[in-house]
């Protein structure tokens, strides 16, 4: 189990809900909420899902409503958005949601914002039903008001968000790209950044978010988490033949075929050209993948480059048993090695 006085680096755990070939919705979701109840029991600090549309292997569509089912599942653990895609909400409707998850479960939730629509151009287009606030240079704005939307002592504004006002979650910006990361840094907010899908941009953007940053009400100064990918296992070839499947998974979203995540033995039989072999394992490129000491070593690599105030590690394997023992073999022989 974790314990704050054996480890520095607190962990957290980011989630998408797969829903595996041959699973149905109902069995993901309820296999996220075992997760969720897991690793509280082992003491990581958050645990967050992920919004994306039009992907059937992804059942976290709707964050606020599955935050609002983990909550009441769990006690303790922190709960939050990794996150919110912004363009495709109205701001007033995403404070309500989470003012109404603050007001329910005070001090627990997290929200997570990211710029990015998390889909396709005409899935976002029917999420938000017009144009307006899906470009990038209206994420500020949209940002700003959906802050003002939690805001107390600014007079009285006509519109007011209730449950909202007074109700505000812990707020993060999350992004891939140093955009998010400046702006992040400018507003003060705590920066999560997706090291899991984006690898070769995590250094600048870090550093560009220090650079960038200007104390607010929210913080003194920096606080940076970083999302890395993650599959641990009693050997590196059973963690290697673990991570088949999301490896295909991710594969076929690149060519346009999104589907249910693959079972690990189609995985590993995949006729895979090599250009395809290539693209597989460039994504695996600085994550952490294998035993326990050899993800204790890439982790504390990838500590040692970022300087990350936090961990937040994403497990996306066919089993849920392998996913709860990867967490499980981290908390117990991993955590207290890092830092």
């Amino acid at each position: 189990m974790l314990e704050s006085s054996v480890t520095t680096v607190p962990l957290s755990v980011l989630d998408l809900a797969p829903v595996e070939e041959g699973a149905t919705n109902v069995e993901a979701l309820a296999r996220t909420t075992q997760l969720a109840q897991r690793v509280e029991e082992l003491g990581y600090r958050r645990f967050w899902v992920a919004e994306h549309h039009n992907m059937p292997g992804i059942a976290s569509s709707s964050p606020a409503v599955l935050l609002a089912h983990l909550a009441a599942a769990t006690s303790t653990i922190r709960l939050g958005s990794g996150g919110v895609m912004l363009p495709n909400h109205a701001p007033l409707v995403v404070a309500e949601q989470f003012g109404t998850l603050v007001a329910l479960h005070p001090d627990r939730i997290d929200l997570g914002i990211g710029r990015a629509p998390g889909t396709d151009q005409v899935t976002a287009l029917a999420l938000r039903r017009s144009v307006d606030g899906l470009s990038v240079d209206d994420f500020p704005q949209e940002l700003g008001r959906l802050l003002s939307y939690f805001a107390t002592g600014t007079g009285t504004p006509r519109v007011v968000a209730v449950p909202g006002r007074g109700d505000q979650p812990a707020v993060w910006l999350l992004g891939s790209s140093d955009f998010s990361a400046q702006l992040a840094g400018r507003l003060g907010l705590p920066f999560s950044f997706a090291h899991h899908f984006s690898a070769g941009n995590t250094d600048y953007a870090l550093a560009l978010y220090r650079q960038s940053f200007e104390p607010s009400p929210w913080l003194d100064e920096p606080y940076a988490m970083v999302a890395v990918s993650a599959i641990c296992a009693p050997t590196d070839e059973e963690a290697e033949y673990l991570a088949g499947p999301v490896g295909l998974a991710f594969l076929q979203l690149r060519q346009g075929k999104p589907g249910r995540m693959p079972k690990p033995q189609a995985a590993a039989e995949f006729p895979y050209t090599p250009a395809e072999r290539e693209f597989v394992l460039q994504r695996r490129a600085g994550q952490a993948l294998g035993s326990p000491a050899t993800v204790t070593a890439q982790l504390n690599a990838l500590l040692e480059r970022t300087q990350a105030n936090e961990l937040m590690l994403t497990t996306m394997v066919y089993d849920i048993d392998a996913r709860v023992r990867s967490f499980q073999l981290i908390a117990d022989e991993v955590a207290a090695k890092l830092g």
